[in-house]
């Protein structure tokens, strides 16, 4: 919770004025008291109270006063809200290793598929962009409500040589600052585009490997953190060695080629034919997303199908100072009432 203007809670002092006014009050009454003669008399005149019912409303006095002061400093909670203008960058990685047959009939085909039915689920409602990442990586579709024309374009995905999945992200952002200008571009300074509570624009990336060349995937990651883009990665594929067999068109510019566009050695030391879950961990914990790990069409499936519950959802700053000035009222509402039923006098038969 944070507060618009804290300068406001001087009002809390109103507090210690309230505790001094009432000691002074009971310190006069005591200098008025009137000696009697018989205790009996003065019990039979005032109405049993026990002492607890003495000090109840003088606390809700005082924390009606304190929830008062709290509220005139306009306090704001960040809370999830469903949002109806959110971005989904779809990133999928088509180098050679998604040919692999370790998922029946291929990685690439079963991506191709999981991705399709994600997008139909969403029934036009959502702008979907598509980006297809290998040894560079490049916007297919910007971001649409046109269902036809994104299953055209993963229909038509092709592999090739490299994974460059930090590169991915960098593309997938500009992509959402086309469309959203509350989202910065990947060449803005980090200072300039930072931004409170997170954007409505997420990108969900799909990998079966180990980034190659360009830039870092954590590197990328702090670049979409400072404008609120969460980053979803998904890690696919087993860990099972098998054969590479891909169609003529999913083919495309690896050729059944070995290598993988290794350019003569793993940068980094990283296997780009395994999946480098802690580099896609720490993506989405810089983010603020999350990582699936899927090794199977089921598995993706399910990943993609989690993924509208946490997208749809974004953190925004909302104004609950009305909220502490009626608990407020209610309060100090409930402290005079119960001192004037408490104090009355009632009549004895």
């Amino acid at each position: 919770m944070s507060l618009n203007w804290p300068w406001a809670l001087a009002s809390l002092l109103a507090i210690p004025l309230v505790l001094g006014v009432t000691w002074l009050v009971r310190r006069r009454r005591r200098r008025a008291a009137v000696r009697v003669t018989s205790i009996a008399l003065v019990r039979a005149a005032v109405p049993e109270r026990a002492r607890w019912t003495r000090l109840v409303p003088t606390l809700l006095l005082l924390l009606g006063f304190a929830t008062l002061g709290i509220g005139a400093a306009r306090p704001q909670a960040s809370v999830p809200v469903a949002s109806d203008s959110t971005t989904i960058m779809l990133a999928v990685d088509v180098s050679g290793s998604m040919c692999s047959t370790d998922v029946d009939p291929n990685r690439i085909t079963v991506a191709q598929r999981a991705a399709t039915e994600f997008i139909q689920a969403q029934q036009g409602k959502t702008k979907i962009g598509l980006v297809a990442f290998a040894g560079v990586a490049g916007l297919q579709v910007p971001p649409t409500t046109d269902t036809d024309a994104l299953i055209t374009a993963i229909a038509n995905l092709s592999t090739a040589r490299g994974t460059a999945i930090g590169s991915a992200i960098l593309t997938s952002i500009d992509a959402i600052a086309q469309v959203d200008p509350t989202v910065a571009p990947s060449g803005v300074d980090a200072e300039s585009a930072r931004r409170a509570g997170y954007a409505s624009d997420v990108i969900v990336l799909l990998t079966d490997g180990a980034n190659t060349q360009g830039v870092e995937p954590a590197d990328a990651a702090k670049v979409a953190a400072a404008r609120g883009v969460r980053v979803f990665t998904i890690g696919f594929g087993t860990t099972t060695p098998t054969r590479m067999a891909c169609t003529g068109r999913q083919a495309g510019g690896w050729a059944g080629g070995g290598g993988f566009g290794m350019g003569g050695g793993w940068r980094g030391g990283s296997n780009p034919l395994v999946i480098d879950e802690q580099a896609l961990q720490s993506v989405a914990d810089i983010t603020g997303g999350r990582y699936y790990r899927a090794e199977s069409a089921d598995q993706l499936q399910d990943a993609l199908a989690d993924l509208p519950r946490h997208v749809t959802v974004v953190t925004r700053h909302v104004d609950i100072a009305s909220w502490f000035a009626a608990a407020g009222v209610v309060l100090v509402a409930a402290a005079l009432g119960l001192s004037l039923w408490w104090s009355r006098i009632r009549a004895r038969p």
